[in-house]
C-alpha cells in the first residue's frame, strides 16, 4: 500500500485526503416519497468497516442526519468511541428532514437537527456542517434566517466550518420542473456561494465527469480562487468505475434502495460501461483493486484543495479503498483514463437525456 499525504484544507482541518463517506452505512431509507437508501448496507458489517478503515488511516467521516434517519451518524459515533475528539474530522448535512417543521431550514429545526447530530455521534461539535441543498423556501424565504443559524453554531463552537452543494438541482426539482422551466443552476450556485460564504463545497466528480467547456472555470479552481475546499463525492462512481457490476452480474437491489431508479444502473448502461472499461484494464489490470486504484488516484490528482469521499458496505471494501492506492498516476495515464472514460461518457449520453440530468437521490 502506497498512503498519501495529509492535506490541511479549509479552516485548518487536516485530514487524510481518502475520506469515509457514509450514506451507504445508512441503510435503506425513504424520503420525501422516494427511495433515499442502500438496501444492501448491515449494521455490523457497517461498524467492522469503520473500524478497519480508522485502523488504516482514515480521518474524515462525512455523514448527514437524513442517511438512514440517523442511523449513519449513530454507526459513527459508536466506530469512534475511544477514538480522541482531535483525531477525526467529522463532517453532516442538514436540509433533509422536516419532522414536524415548516421547513428544513427553519432555524429552529436546524439547531434541533445539529442537537440530533451530535447526540448520534457522541461529540460536541461537528467539523464541517453541510447546507445539504439549495432549496430556501418560495424566494428563499427560509435562506437569510438558515444563513444566521449557521454563523450562530460557529459563535457557539458547534461547527467549525460551514459547507455547501456545488451546483445541483433539488431531487424534487428534477422531477416535477419541466426542463425548459428549472433554473440555472450554475447561476445559482454563484448567487448562493456569494450569500452563505462556504469553507467547503461538495461535488460530484469521477472518472467519468465531463470536463467543463472552454473557457469555464471548474469547481476547483473556483474553490481554490475563494479559499474553498472541496469534498468529491461518488470518486468510484458507486461501483461502477472498478466493474462491480457487469452483464453477466447485473446489480440487484431491495426497497428503499436510491439505485432502483438510477439510470447509470440499468442494463444497457451496465453494458456501455463494462465494454468502454476494457482499456483500462488491460493498461492497468482488470482486479477491483487495481480499477480502484485508477479512480482514487484521478481524483485526488486533480487538485491539492480537495479530499474524496469513498463509501462502501462491506469490511472488505472498506479495506480494499485503502489498500488499493498504489502508485500515483503519470501524466500520460491521467490523459488515457480521460481519454477513455470520455469516450464512455458519450455513448452513455447517446442513451438519453437521464444520463445528463441523473435523478439521484440527495448526496
Amino acid at each position: 500500500m502506497t498512503t498519501t499525504e495529509l492535506r490541511t484544507l479549509a479552516r485548518g482541518l487536516t485530514v487524510n485526503p481518502v475520506g469515509v463517506g457514509c450514506w451507504a452505512i445508512g441503510g435503506p431509507d425513504t424520503n420525501l416519497g422516494l427511495p433515499m437508501g442502500w438496501s444492501t448496507a448491515d449494521d455490523s458489517e457497517s461498524l467492522r468497516g469503520l473500524e478497519r478503515a480508522l485502523a488504516l488511516g482514515a480521518t474524515l467521516f462525512d455523514t448527514a442526519d437524513v442517511y438512514g434517519h440517523g442511523r449513519s451518524e449513530r454507526l459513527i459515533g459508536r466506530a469512534i468511541r475511544a477514538v480522541p475528539r482531535d483525531q477525526v474530522v467529522l463532517s453532516s448535512k442538514v436540509g433533509y428532514l422536516t419532522e414536524g417543521a415548516e421547513h428544513p431550514y427553519e432555524p429552529a429545526h436546524m439547531r434541533r437537527r445539529l442537537e440530533s447530530t451530535l447526540a448520534n455521534l457522541g461529540v460536541d461539535h461537528v467539523d464541517i456542517y453541510f447546507f445539504h441543498n439549495n432549496s430556501f423556501g418560495d424566494d428563499d424565504r427560509w435562506l437569510d434566517g438558515a444563513i444566521e443559524q449557521m454563523r450562530a453554531f460557529q459563535r457557539e463552537g458547534l461547527v467549525r466550518a460551514v459547507g455547501m452543494r456545488g451546483p445541483h438541482r433539488f431531487v424534487l426539482d428534477r422531477l416535477t420542473v419541466p426542463k425548459e422551466q428549472r433554473e440555472d443552476k450554475q447561476a445559482r450556485f454563484l448567487d448562493l456561494f456569494q450569500r452563505i460564504r462556504p469553507d467547503y463545497i461538495a461535488t460530484r466528480y469521477n472518472a467519468l465527469t465531463p470536463t467543463p467547456p472552454a473557457g469555464t472555470e471548474s469547481v476547483f479552481d473556483f474553490a481554490e480562487r475563494h479559499g474553498a475546499s472541496v469534498l468529491i463525492n461518488k470518486p468510484l462512481a458507486q461501483g461502477l468505475l472498478v466493474g462491480k457490476y457487469t452483464p453477466s452480474a447485473p446489480p440487484s437491489f431491495g426497497s428503499g434502495d436510491h439505485r432502483l431508479r438510477k439510470a447509470w444502473f440499468a442494463s444497457a448502461a451496465i453494458r456501455v460501461i463494462d465494454e468502454g472499461l476494457r482499456p483500462l484494464r488491460e493498461r492497468f489490470g482488470a482486479s477491483t483493486g487495481d480499477l480502484a486504484r485508477v479512480a482514487l488516484r484521478f481524483c485526488l490528482q486533480r487538485a491539492s484543495n480537495a479530499a474524496v469521499l469513498v463509501g462502501f458496505t462491506t469490511e472488505a471494501q472498506a479495506e480494499q479503498n485503502y489498500q488499493s492506492l498504489g502508485e500515483p498516476l503519470s501524466d500520460d495515464d491521467i490523459t488515457f483514463v480521460r481519454q477513455v472514460t470520455g469516450g464512455v461518457q458519450k455513448q452513455l449520453d447517446s442513451l438519453g437525456e437521464v444520463f445528463l440530468d441523473e435523478l439521484e437521490a440527495p448526496r
